[in-house]
């Protein structure tokens, strides 16, 4: 975008940005000269969008029991009471239990070069160094950790996916610059140059749904479970385990045929939601919420729910959520130090499961339409 493009009531206050001071009614002026440097460029206000709180939700997570709240941001109407529905089903049946099971974050360069051969050895080469990388990667970061190194072949040229684990953080920025630096290390001593190199290759799966997300990790994998006594749905949920899961096959069926990257119903309102709120990279939505459900009616008769989402790209720290709401919001979650990263994507997948079986026995019992009518349109 050139100049020519802005209104010049925001190009002025683009070029003021380094003296500008913003003032709220009858109080002293806020200086947002460095507040959001890191976070955006070009800086003229904010794009608000209305808070509600969900919940509450009984978790049983990894660091045992616990009950939260939860901040959604959003502006469709019946959102938050559908999630505050299924939640109340979940807790009132003994809460959901969810464990993150592992944390791995990609980064795939390409290097393309003169002959098959030579890309063959170079991809032997830099597996063979993974020790010595690894031990370059504790050097570079106090936080990434290489965890493996995966060469895929493609004619004269190779894709080497770097995975990481990033601590508490979601870990994208931090996953690229640590992999730019220990190439340019290296890179001189490969026993072949390559011809063509970029930084990514288009292989890690970043912010695009895509296939591998369903049987590789990226981000944190995190797998909910949750059992619903059929009388719970009847007075919670008006419906029942069998309605909800016969829905529930339609739907996986319906979204096989349309090539859906999993079997879920709206887990990407729950993540959006929340990611907004919590300051989370919202563009990560496209590959956190691809995922597995599975619904099916125990020798009880009650329901079993799980969700298993292998992609969910979050962090407690670093990006937005060090800005002022975001970090209130991962407070009153909960989670609001970096030992609290796998809680939060633990809440996150309950959060999602519980959607899930309160969407599904809207449309098994037809309520859904005159959800939205009631909830979702402005008087």
């Amino acid at each position: 975008m050139n100049s020519l493009d802005i209104p010049k009531k925001y190009l002025d206050l683009i070029r003021q940005e380094d003296n500008k001071l913003t003032y709220i009614s009858g109080q002293t002026p806020m200086d947002h000269t460095q507040s959001y440097r890191g976070n955006i460029e070009n800086f003229i206000g904010f794009a608000q969008v209305p808070i509600g709180v969900a919940g509450p939700l009984l978790l049983h997570g990894s660091g045992g029991k616990s009950e939260h709240w939860i901040p959604m941001a959003t502006t469709e109407g019946a959102l938050v009471a559908s999630y505050t529905r299924g939640i109340k089903a979940c807790s009132v049946s003994g809460g959901i239990t969810a464990r993150t099971i592992a944390n791995q974050v990609q980064r795939s360069p390409y290097f393309e070069f003169a002959t098959l051969v030579e890309a063959i050895a170079f991809g032997k080469w830099i597996k063979s160094l993974q020790p010595v990388i690894a031990a370059g990667v504790s050097q570079a970061s106090r936080f990434a950790k290489l965890v493996d190194i995966e060469v895929n072949q493609e004619g004269n040229a190779l894709h080497v996916t770097f995975s990481y684990e990033t601590g508490a953080a979601a870990g994208q920025n931090m996953v690229t610059i640590v992999t730019d630096q220990i190439l340019r290390q290296i890179l001189e001593q490969a026993p072949h140059q390559p011809i063509h190199y970029y930084i990514e290759g288009n292989m890690s799966g970043d912010k695009k749904a895509n296939v591998k997300s369903l049987s590789k990790i990226r981000g944190r994998k995190v797998v909910a479970e949750v059992t619903v006594p059929n009388q719970i749905i009847k007075d919670v949920l008006k419906s029942s385990a069998e309605n909800i899961v016969k829905f529930w096959q339609t739907g996986t069926l319906g979204g096989i045929q349309m090539g859906a990257v999993g079997n879920l119903a709206h887990v990407t309102n729950a993540l959006t939601a929340i990611f907004i709120a919590c300051g989370q990279d919202v563009a990560c939505i496209a590959e956190a919420a691809a995922g597995t459900g599975r619904l099916e009616v125990n020798d009880s008769g009650d329901l079993y729910a799980s969700l298993t989402l292998p992609g969910l790209i979050v962090g407690v720290v670093g990006g937005g959520t060090g800005l002022p709401t975001q970090r209130e919001a991962l407070e009153l979650m909960g989670c609001g130090t970096p030992k609290d990263v796998n809680k939060f994507a633990e809440i996150c997948c309950a959060v999602a499961l519980a959607g899930e079986l309160s969407i599904g026995s809207a449309i098994a019992e037809g309520h859904f339409a005159s959800a939205h009518k009631i909830l979702g349109r402005k008087k």
